[in-house]
């Protein structure tokens, strides 16, 4: 039975892949360009990490779903909705 934890862990990350769609991971300066293409993008953002600080945001762009992780926060436009989320989590 020591194979069932892993079988387990496997099927609730395909749940979750199929609840949200495909998530593209992307680096931060590719997530900042895909902002810029957008009139008035809509992020999730949120401060997270345990012995480092780190950035992560998502957002959407033509119908596909963009996230990033960085250790420095990213120089965001303007014209931008942004949504602080306490905690995000994306499936590996």
């Amino acid at each position: 039975m020591a194979h069932g934890g892993g079988a387990a862990h496997a099927a609730a990350i395909a749940n979750a892949i199929k609840a949200s769609g495909a998530i593209i991971r992307v680096e931060g300066d590719t997530f900042a360009g895909i902002l810029r293409k957008s009139d008035k993008p809509l992020i999730v953002y949120t401060q997270g990490g345990f012995l480092s600080t780190n950035h992560q945001y998502l957002t959407s762009y033509k119908g596909l779903i963009f996230y990033t992780k960085t250790r420095e926060q990213i120089d965001l436009p303007k014209a931008i909705e942004i949504i602080v989320a306490e905690k995000m989590w994306i499936p590996q």
